[in-house]
């Protein structure tokens, strides 16, 4: 358990790392216009997402378990991404900090969330609307049934060294963070729901009954 547990929080970068994306645009566009059309006109989402990390053992890629959850975001930088298998874990955005929850241990981290995430995965859909500002942007071609976007950091101290988006019929349907030691985190995304109607309060945490709580 303890083993499977630590093999999650690895994931958990990859959301912040963190992510998913939502387009808009005509169901033959290529990547990029789809793109840009999301950042003007998606300004709240939710869904459900499946993860898994790929590394490379004795030459051969193998993908780990998946992990699977909900989530949903208002640009910009509030956010609710919640793990639901194999175990419960919660990250939470209130535009100013970020809050990791881990229900087993019942604790919480908080962390600022500043200008993190500038040049960050998590920017694309969680940040303003100069995403070029951060990333170079570029077509990827066709894959998978998929027109791909890749979206480079112009920053050098960040972790993540390339992210790959697709996108079929105007909607994100898969996307893969490569970090900078060339492992890869798959994401992929289901019942999506653009511009849902979301409470003002909705991104307010509050600290579960009897947690720690630790400030980074």
């Amino acid at each position: 358990m303890i083993r499977a547990k630590n093999h999650l929080r690895i994931l958990l970068p990859a959301l912040l790392a963190a992510s998913f994306i939502a387009f808009s645009g005509a169901a033959d566009a290529a990547a990029l216009e789809q793109f840009r059309s999301f950042v003007g006109t998606t300004k709240a989402a939710r869904g459900e997402f499946t993860q898994r990390q790929l590394k490379n053992v004795d030459g051969a890629q193998k993908a780990s378990n998946a992990a699977s959850g909900s989530f949903v975001f208002a640009r910009p930088g509030k956010f609710i991404w919640t793990y639901q298998k194999p175990y419960e874990q919660l990250l939470q955005a209130d535009g100013e900090k970020l809050y990791i929850y881990d229900k087993d241990l019942n604790q919480v981290t908080v962390k600022s969330l500043g200008d993190a995430l500038g040049s960050s995965p998590a920017a694309i859909l969680f940040g303003s609307n100069d995403l070029e500002k951060n990333f170079t942007l570029k077509e990827a071609g066709t894959r998978d049934g998929l027109e791909w976007l890749e979206a480079t950091p112009k920053a050098k101290d960040t972790t993540f060294e390339r992210i790959s988006i697709g996108l079929r019929d105007g909607l994100p349907q898969a996307m893969e963070l490569r970090d900078t030691f060339g492992q890869v985190s798959q994401l992929s995304f289901s019942k999506f729901e653009k511009n849902p109607q979301i409470g003002a309060n909705q991104f307010k945490f509050t600290v579960p009954k009897g947690a720690d709580v630790f400030q980074q």
